[in-house]
Parts: structure tokens; C-alpha cells; sequence
């Protein structure tokens, strides 16, 4: 696949555990798995509401894939048969676009920002 734009949900708590670190290696779910979990921006609203739903001080890294090591992003088969980006390392944080802190609305859902889309 060549989506240049991926996404991934961090919890605050995660992300400050790397703050003085160049790489990123995910959450307690993510080591236990063996790869950080992507999503595109077509993916990550659902992503957020099945893993985070409800969940506070939530961010959002959006990743540049074409700044990764090519041979540690692979594309599997996830929900409902589609292929999601898994990242099988720590992930660079140069690749690293934006940074994005996900507030919930009233009802309990994260409120996202414009994502880029697949190939921009």
C-alpha cells in the first residue's frame, strides 16, 4: 500500500515516557503485540472509539510513512479483513508531522482534527 499519512492513538502517559528519547515505542498493548498499531485517516475514528473510547489526555501522532524504515512498516490484514500499518520497531520520531491532543465531546467521543489524506 502507499499511504504516505498514518496515524497513531498515544496515550499522554506513553508519549512523556519517550520525552527525552528519538524514538517512540508505543504502549504497554503495543510491546505486548510486537508492533505499533496504525491506522489511515479513513481508519482512525473507528480505532479511537474500539481502543479508546472514553479515554482522557488521548493523542494523536501523525506520521509521515515515508520518513520510516521501509521494511518495518507492514501493511496486515486487522478489522474486518483491511490492512492496517504496523510498525515492527520503535517508531522515529522524525517522521513525527503532529502531535495533537484529543479532547471528547459531550457525548464521550474524541474530537479529531482535519487528517491529510492518503497519498497528500
Amino acid at each position: 500500500m502507499e499511504n504516505r499519512w498514518i496515524y497513531h492513538l498515544s496515550r499522554q502517559i506513553d508519549w512523556l515516557s519517550s520525552e527525552t528519547a528519538n524514538t517512540y515505542s508505543g504502549s504497554k498493548e503495543d510491546r505486548i503485540d510486537g508492533y505499533l498499531h496504525f491506522s489511515t485517516a479513513k481508519q482512525v475514528i473507528e480505532s479511537a472509539k474500539k481502543h479508546r473510547k472514553g479515554e482522557l489526555d488521548l493523542l494523536l501522532l501523525e506520521v509521515d510513512a515515508k520518513k520510516l524504515h521501509h521494511s518495518d512498516l507492514r501493511w496486515e490484514p486487522a478489522r474486518r479483513g483491511e490492512l492496517f500499518p504496523h510498525l515492527y520497531g520503535a517508531l522515529d520520531k522524525a517522521a513525527i508531522a503532529r502531535v495533537i491532543k484529543l479532547p471528547l465531546d459531550e457525548e464521550g467521543k474524541h474530537i479529531f482534527p482535519e487528517l491529510k489524506e492518503e497519498s497528500s
